[in-house]
C-alpha cells in the first residue's frame, strides 16, 4: 500500500520566486491569524480595562497635548482643537505601538522559527493585526467623541476606513523592513525607539502645519504627515494642502512595500543562520 510523500524544505542558494513566497503566505494564513489572536490576549490579560486601554492612554495624552498647545501655548488655529489633537494621537498611538515590537519580531521569535518552518515574515505582521482591536475600538470612539467636542458629523468621516487602511498598510510595509534588518543589525532596536521620539514632533498631531511655515514643505516628505492629514481631514475636515503629504505617503508606503517583499523573499531562508 503507497503512502503518501511526506514535504519537503528545499533550501537553494536562488531567491524564492515571488509566486512561490506569497503562496506560502497565504498557506500560513491561518498561522498569522492564531498567533495575533495569541499576542491580543496576552497584551490584555489580566487587565480590568482590557482593551479600553488602547483609547485610555492616547486619550490622556490627548487631553495633555491640547491643554499645552492650546491654552498654554495657544495654537488653535480656529480648529475644533480637541478633535484635531486626539485623531491625530489615536493614529500615532496604533503606529507607535505596533512598530517598536514589530521591528523586533523575528529575532524575538526565533524560539518558535527554530521548530517549525514558516515565513519569517509572519512575525511582524502579527503585531501589526493584533493591535488592530485597539485601533478599532479607538476609532469607534473617535466617532462618538467628535459631537462631545463640537464637531458635528458628516461625510467626511467616511473618510475614516481609508485613512486607517493607509495607516495599517504603512505600518505592515515598514515593520517588514526593519525586522529584516534587525536579524543583521541588531542596533535598529535602538534606532527605532530614537525616531519613534522624534517622530512625534516632527508630524503635525498636536499643531497646524502651517505654523511651521517654510519648513512645512520639509514637514510633508515625512509619511506620517499626509496619513494624520488624512484623519484630521476625515475628523475636523478643514485640513489646507493636504494633497502633497499624501502622496508621500502613498510612494513611501508602495517603495517600503516593495522593499519589504523583496527582503522577505530574498533573504527568509538565510534568517534562520543569524538568529
Amino acid at each position: 500500500m503507497a503512502s503518501s510523500a511526506a514535504p519537503v524544505l528545499v533550501l537553494e542558494n536562488e531567491p524564492e520566486r515571488l509566486r512561490d513566497w506569497a503562496g506560502a503566505m497565504w498557506h500560513f494564513r491561518h498561522l498569522l491569524a492564531m498567533l495575533s489572536r495569541a499576542q491580543f490576549h496576552v497584551r490584555y490579560k489580566r487587565a480590568s480595562f482590557g482593551v479600553a486601554w488602547a483609547v485610555g492612554l492616547p486619550l490622556i495624552q490627548a487631553a495633555v497635548l491640547t491643554i499645552v498647545f492650546e491654552k498654554l501655548v495657544r495654537v488653535s488655529g480656529g480648529l475644533h482643537f480637541g478633535a484635531y489633537v486626539l485623531s491625530g494621537v489615536l493614529a500615532w498611538s496604533y503606529f507607535s505601538q505596533t512598530v517598536a515590537p514589530g521591528s523586533t519580531a523575528i529575532v524575538e521569535g526565533s524560539s518558535l522559527t527554530d521548530k517549525v518552518w514558516f515565513p519569517r515574515a509572519i512575525l511582524p505582521a502579527t503585531t501589526v493585526f493584533a493591535n488592530l482591536p485597539g485601533l478599532a475600538v479607538s476609532m469607534a470612539f473617535l466617532v462618538v467623541a467628535l459631537p462631545v467636542l463640537g464637531v458635528p458629523l458628516g461625510i467626511r468621516v467616511l473618510l475614516l476606513p481609508l485613512a486607517c487602511a493607509l495607516l495599517i498598510a504603512f505600518t505592515l510595509a515598514l515593520v517588514e523592513v526593519l525586522a529584516a534588518l534587525h536579524v543583521y543589525f541588531r542596533d535598529v532596536r535602538f534606532l527605532v525607539q530614537a525616531a519613534l521620539v522624534v517622530w512625534f514632533y516632527v508630524t503635525p498631531i498636536a499643531y497646524p502645519k502651517a505654523l511651521l511655515k517654510g519648513l512645512a514643505t520639509w514637514i510633508d516628505v515625512n509619511p506620517l504627515t499626509g496619513i494624520v492629514a488624512l484623519f484630521h481631514l476625515a475628523t475636523v475636515g478643514n485640513e489646507a494642502n493636504w494633497q502633497r503629504p499624501l502622496l508621500f505617503a502613498l510612494a513611501w508606503t508602495a517603495v517600503l512595500v516593495i522593499a519589504a517583499v523583496e527582503a522577505h523573499r530574498r533573504r527568509d531562508r538565510l534568517f534562520v543562520d543569524l538568529l
